[in-house]
């Protein structure tokens, strides 16, 4: 599944009250936990992220007290106590096996000696894989037969619909548009290569003016830097978003209509106006491809800064771009 799809399934699994444990499979850097914490925020959940390969086996089952002549085991404080929540047990299958052994009955049984995870918790766990280059141990049967397991991959269309609304440069985003394999790419023979975390990092660099290569690597970093040269063919991007773009013309080269159509979809964002310019340019010089590719990206834009309703009824008084709105009828509506 792809991330949108994870997200979907945990929204479920919480709506539904379903205390499975659950195992998130993927490869590194593809956002499994920034996900669980997403949910979290969704749900009004708290969340408590555990590194089981940070701890020994006695830090999670906690310490020997001498009481009354018994002995008995007070629980570390990272446990939950009460109320409602998502306890994650982050790269799981990174920590050794006798950690893993002690996790099985925390997953199974909902405790560890005497503590009990309170009724209103959810307890999910992550990890890498072994083909992914991480430094993981196999799960024992016995205790991936305590999961459910999910299996999520990296995707464009969800990352794209991230960054779009959490401000990742503009730049970036057009970039893996054209070069979405890029998006996530393991390099073998390098510290630094692409992820969506990567991308991520990659961006806070490129808005400081900061070379991307120590996050992102050479090779993917050389090829960055020649899709910035595109910039220089882009039309105005300022004119056609102001209706000043009639004698425009789109540009040829592939690289530079994606910097193009990217580059109006995010500087069209909560201004009505100008999006509307932009719709009714493109529906003039580019073909329906580029035209729904700005519609896409658009509308979740649009909603989420209030301004959809807005855009639909202007562009409800032009004919020759209805047709473009049919395939999103039901998105708008949403």
């Amino acid at each position: 599944m792809n991330p949108e799809d994870l997200k979907t399934y945990l929204d479920r699994i919480i709506t539904n009250n379903l205390k499975i444990s659950t195992m998130i499979w993927g490869a590194p850097g593809i956002g499994k936990s920034s996900i669980v914490a997403q949910i979290a925020v969704n749900h009004q959940l708290e969340f408590i992220d555990i590194r089981l390969s940070q701890l020994a086996p006695t830090d999670l089952r906690g310490l020997p007290v001498a009481e009354n002549g018994v002995s008995k085991w007070f629980p570390p404080e990272f446990l939950p106590q009460q109320g409602r929540g998502i306890l994650f047990l982050d790269e799981i299958n990174m920590a050794p096996p006798a950690m893993q052994g002690m996790a099985q009955q925390l997953i199974l049984d909902r405790r560890v000696g005497s503590y009990l995870v309170p009724e209103g918790w959810f307890v999910w766990a992550a990890g890498n894989r072994k083909e992914d280059r991480a430094g993981v141990f196999d799960m024992p049967a016995p205790l991936a037969n305590r999961f459910l397991h999910l299996q999520v991959e990296p995707d464009f269309e969800s990352f794209k619909a991230y960054a779009l609304g959490h401000s990742v440069h503009e730049q970036i985003i057009a970039f893996l548009s054209f070069r979405p394999s890029l998006l996530h790419k393991i390099d073998p023979h390098q510290p630094a290569w692409c992820s969506p975390r990567s991308w991520m990092m990659a961006s806070n660099l490129h808005y400081s003016g900061l070379d991307l290569a120590p996050a992102i690597g050479l090779a993917a970093n050389a090829e960055f830097q020649a899709f910035l040269l595109t910039y220089q063919m882009l039309p105005d991007l300022a004119s056609i978003l102001a209706g000043k773009g009639r004698h425009i013309s789109f540009p040829t080269e592939p690289s530079a209509r994606y910097a193009t159509t990217i580059g109006l979809t995010i500087q069209a964002t909560a201004d009505v106006d100008r999006a509307y310019h932009a719709f009714c340019w493109l529906t003039q010089v580019a073909t329906a491809e580029w035209v729904q590719l700005y519609v896409s990206d658009l509308l979740g834009l649009m909603r989420s800064c209030g301004q959809l309703g807005n855009l639909v009824t202007l562009l409800d008084r032009e004919p020759a771009i209805q047709k473009f709105l049919q395939d999103y009828r039901q998105l708008i509506a949403a």
